[in-house]
């Protein structure tokens, strides 16, 4: 198992809880930088599992072009449920910049405007 999965296995909930926006804004001190950083992440863990999936089904490819050939495999389709179940990038994303996990840092550029 990846270490991305017992990450998200751990201790997440797959379901949408409601944040409060003033903690959310008290991390950076701007609401909408830490949407920004949060959207940042949540684009990285989706990219990171898409690529883990893709990965783990190009096992089960078969790459004759017979439609006769076409059967399931139960290990395949385990495979997409379990990912399937796994908790949203925006929330896993959410929890980790609630739970300071996340690094980020400000581009000083405009302090040479």
């Amino acid at each position: 198992m990846s270490k991305l999965r017992r990450q998200l296995s751990s201790n997440t909930a797959s379901v949408v809880e409601t944040k409060s926006l003033v903690d959310i804004k008290n991390r950076t001190g701007n609401l909408y930088e830490s949407i920004a950083i949060i959207a940042k992440r949540a684009n990285q863990i989706n990219i990171t599992l898409k690529e883990e999936l893709h990965n783990k089904l190009e096992e089960f490819a078969n790459h004759t072009d017979s439609l006769e050939e076409i059967h399931e495999n139960k290990e395949q389709i385990e495979i997409s449920k379990a990912y399937e179940r796994m908790p949203n990038p925006a929330i896993l994303a959410t929890q980790e910049f609630m739970e300071e996990k996340i690094y980020y840092r400000k581009n000083d550029s405009d302090l040479f405007s």
